[in-house]
């Protein structure tokens, strides 16, 4: 029997429209003699609705004043002790075995589309809802990298209701520094400060996206990144690679504006001892976290070869031009087989933990 596969893609998420390209890429190299994907897609204004084809992903995003006919609205259900899809047209239900949630960003890969998974008993693909609110919250990251002495750049923290100045940013962490949204993804509301006038206008930017933005170090050097799967006490990690910008960082539009906004050489030409010291550093970040299932770790290089972890992504991209599948591409796993490992790994997860007990008394 054919597992049934709900792919979960879209969201209340500034990256909404790269979930619905990565949707598509896994939908297209799914395993069709094994699974039957069910395509659900959450709307810009949060609502959810089940599409019959593939059709939907010839808009670049779903919205409630736009919908293709076919439409149905649906909600995520627990009937009886097992989790069904309940359509709100006609109130017909359809069984579901695995969710697959590209929903990167907020509302998706910060916990709380797991919390609902949990809720309803349905094994999902991915991180649990702690590692995923952990690796999504970049100051509570830094927090957990520190104490289990992960290199990483320094950092200050930056709210509506703490006044820092760029003056005393630049005194901690020199010029020129980044700033970020503690809770975003994709460089949404990233930039790069040079000056005390830029910082003023950009980190209004920021705030647009959380109300938490980290002031950070600027690291001169290689941007490398390294892909890892499996449980959290058994991680594999692929072989490196290395994304060269264009622009001046790797922003938005460097990664999904810009088709030349960056070049990608996988694998990274470094060393074998360099590859070996990047891959356990990458597995220890995937275990202090709580990874399980996936992840991608992005580090700095610096030119003497000192590592320092910068973020890791709990739901990478999967699009053509994705680090995550192609790192697994050159060590030998092919798109199609990863999307089977992956789901193979939260169904796996997910009967370990029904070993574990709910009732003191029974």
């Amino acid at each position: 029997m054919k597992t049934v596969v709900a792919l979960i893609f879209g969201g209340k998420s500034a990256e909404h429209e790269v979930s619905l390209r990565s949707a598509k890429n896994i939908a297209d190299a799914l395993d069709k003699e094994s699974f039957v994907p069910v395509l659900i897609g959450i709307s810009k204004e949060g609502s959810w609705y089940r599409f019959p084809d593939m059709n939907v992903f010839q808009s670049t995003k779903v919205v409630d004043s736009a919908l293709p006919p076919n439409a149905e609205p649906v909600a995520l259900i627990s009937l009886q002790g097992k989790p069904v899809l309940y359509s709100l047209k006609d109130q017909s239900k359809t069984s579901v075995d695995v969710a697959f949630p590209i929903l990167h960003g907020t509302m998706g890969e910060d916990g709380t589309i797991q919390g609902l998974f949990k809720m309803v008993q349905l094994p999902f693909v991915g991180c649990g809802v702690w590692s995923s609110a952990a690796g999504m919250d970049k100051e509570v990251m830094k927090r957990l990298l520190v104490e289990a002495k992960i290199p990483n750049a320094r950092y200050m923290l930056l709210t509506p209701f703490k006044n820092i100045s760029y003056a005393e940013i630049t005194t901690q962490l020199g010029s020129p520094f980044f700033i970020k949204p503690a809770n975003a993804g994709s460089s949404v509301g990233v930039h790069k400060i040079k000056n005390a006038d830029e910082f003023v206008t950009k980190l209004k930017d920021s705030f647009q996206f959380d109300n938490k933005v980290l002031a950070e170090e600027f690291v001169q050097g290689r941007e490398i990144e390294c892909s890892v799967m499996g449980h959290n006490h058994a991680p594999q990690a692929s072989l490196p690679g290395e994304i060269i910008p264009q622009h001046e960082f790797y922003s938005y539009e460097a990664k999904y504006v810009d088709d030349n906004g960056a070049l990608l050489k996988i694998p990274a030409e470094m060393t074998a001892e360099q590859v070996q010291n990047l891959q356990t550093l990458a597995k220890k970040t995937y275990q202090v976290m709580g990874c399980d299932g996936l992840t991608r770790v992005d580090f700095f290089m610096k030119a003497n070869g000192d590592i320092f972890v910068n973020e890791i992504n709990t739901i990478p991209g999967f699009t053509k031009i994705s680090m995550y599948p192609k790192m697994w591409e050159a060590a030998g796993v092919s798109y199609k087989d990863l999307i089977t490992k992956l789901i193979h790994f939260g169904l796996e997860k997910y009967q370990e933990e029904q070993k574990l007990k709910t009732s003191y008394l029974d």
